[in-house]
């Protein structure tokens, strides 16, 4: 049902692309942040996280394993982007708490989470985020009883270890995908671009592996012969000399990594670039703005103004370019939106701006409430 037409995230430099899967119709530029309030602790036993079962070690296998562990199939409606996305969820704790990738549920005015096990389909709302690290949390709203995954964060990996990568292959839903491979390297450092802002997020001490990842896997778990999760799915490589015989590289954070951001988000720290509870909006459509010369200028290019939004409600322009706000310069979109990160909804904000003849103008906004950034 989310079919997409074009991809989300295409990547520039490192030559590589997120994979949440597929995004319908064009996406924009919204300017938006996430702030809020803490939410309840996660049980942990050991290095495990949330399952009950036994921790007894295992010996290692060289057989894939075959279990497919409290995934969530993800698919959201990013209302103010006109366009959809599909992604892949991890169950963290029966009564609902799911890990993601952020870029999954990135723009999304409605989250939907279809849990594989009992089949049922609950709304979501994010908890918090960290946009650099590709780290979401979110929660399936009246979920219970559900059987979370168990998530090991020994470090115990090593480079031909079989794997297992569990996803929402293409966003058809169903059942999930399974597909194996090995860990080709380990402690790698990528690229991942957003094409919505220009915006580049470097990611480092990922997993690297041959299983074949597909758009749609985003979030979802790659396991180890025992079962249990040692990494969230999140990035493959489109540069055709990063790919390997038989597919191209898969990348997915360590359960290590990805469960530290959990565990702040719980707490309801929002330092370290984590935003916690909800967003707030701007509502611009904007570009990186050009010079008389054909190069790129700083500051923040507005294409569009969204209906009803502050931006337009507030009295910003078209056609205008944003060059700092309270005061601290905007040197580009994805400036924008980390300064915006230091606000919450209802704050006013000074929106500093030029026309072209390079007139300097400011504007109070005051924020609203939007979709994950």
């Amino acid at each position: 049902m989310h079919e997409s037409r074009s991809g989300r995230g295409a990547g520039t430099a490192g030559g590589c692309v997120i994979v949440a899967a597929l995004v319908v119709a064009a996406a924009v530029a919204l300017v938006s942040v996430l702030l809020g309030r803490p939410i309840p602790g996660l049980q942990q036993q050991g290095d495990t996280v949330a399952a009950p079962q036994s921790t007894a070690e295992a010996p290692r296998s060289t057989k894939p394993s075959g279990r497919k562990p409290g995934v969530v199939n993800i698919f959201t409606e990013q209302g103010l982007r006109n366009s959809g996305a599909a992604g892949t969820g991890i169950v963290i704790d029966s009564a609902g708490l799911v890990l993601t990738n952020n870029h999954v549920i990135q723009g999304a005015t409605e989250i939907r989470g279809t849990n594989t096990d009992n089949r049922r389909t609950y709304r979501a709302e994010v908890l918090g985020y960290q946009k650099a690290g590709d780290i979401a949390l979110i929660r399936l709203t009246g979920a219970a009883g559900l059987k979370p995954a168990v998530f090991d964060t020994t470090g115990d990996t090593r480079r031909g270890d079989v794997v297992t990568a569990v996803g929402n292959a293409g966003g058809k839903g169903g059942n999930p995908e399974v597909v194996t491979g090995t860990i080709t390297a380990l402690d790698r450092e990528i690229t991942a671009t957003d094409q919505s802002d220009g915006s580049s997020e470097r990611l480092d001490g990922l997993i690297e592996t041959n299983a074949p990842i597909k758009p749609g896997d985003s979030g979802g778990p790659l396991l180890n012969t025992r079962g249990r999760v040692i990494g969230m799915n999140t990035a493959a490589s489109a540069n055709y000399s990063m790919k390997l015989e038989g597919g191209s590289r898969g990348y997915a954070i360590t359960s290590r990594q990805a469960l530290a951001i959990v565990r702040q988000i719980q707490r309801g720290d929002s330092s370290n670039g984590v935003h916690i509870g909800r967003t707030a909006l701007l509502g611009v459509q904007v570009r990186t703005p050009t010079t008389q010369s054909g190069g790129q200028g700083n500051g923040a290019f507005i294409t569009g103004l969204l209906p009803g939004t502050p931006a337009e409600r507030d009295g910003l322009r078209r056609s205008t370019t944003i060059v700092a706000l309270d005061d601290e310069p905007v040197d580009s979109p994805g400036g924008l939106t980390d300064l915006l990160l230091q606000h919450q909804p209802g704050d006013t904000v000074r929106v500093i701006w030029t026309d072209r003849a390079g007139n300097r103008f400011a504007t109070p906004v005051t924020l609203g409430n939007g979709p994950p950034q």
